[in-house]
């Protein structure tokens, strides 16, 4: 091989692992770059301890309403269906009496 395509690939070698470097010191970088990045973008917009407390007690008191409403729609199917069961029992006293039933 000549001295000049050796000096090339030699050149070439030493640019690969000056790349591999770099991209290992990236790589170890990256995390810390990302975090403060983030801190920056959210600057203002983390909630405070207080806040989160709020924050937690909105949600467990939405989530007692919701219960509440669904415990009432469930009541309130209940006892149309017993209203039914019942009209339908007078509706049916009414008709066997009216066709000749004595009690």
């Amino acid at each position: 091989m000549d001295p000049d395509a050796r000096s090339e690939l030699d050149a070439l070698a030493r640019m690969g692992g000056a790349t591999e470097r770099r991209i290992d010191a990236l790589r170890d970088e990256i995390p810390d770059i990302v975090s403060q990045a983030v801190e920056r973008a959210m600057r203002g917009y983390i909630l405070s301890e207080e806040e989160r407390t709020w924050v937690r007690l909105a949600i467990k008191r939405e989530a007692q309403s919701i219960s509440l409403r669904q415990a009432i729609i469930e009541k309130s199917l209940a006892g149309l269906v017993w209203a039914a069961i019942a009209g339908a029992g007078v509706v049916f006293y009414e008709y066997i009496k009216a066709h000749g039933w004595r009690p």
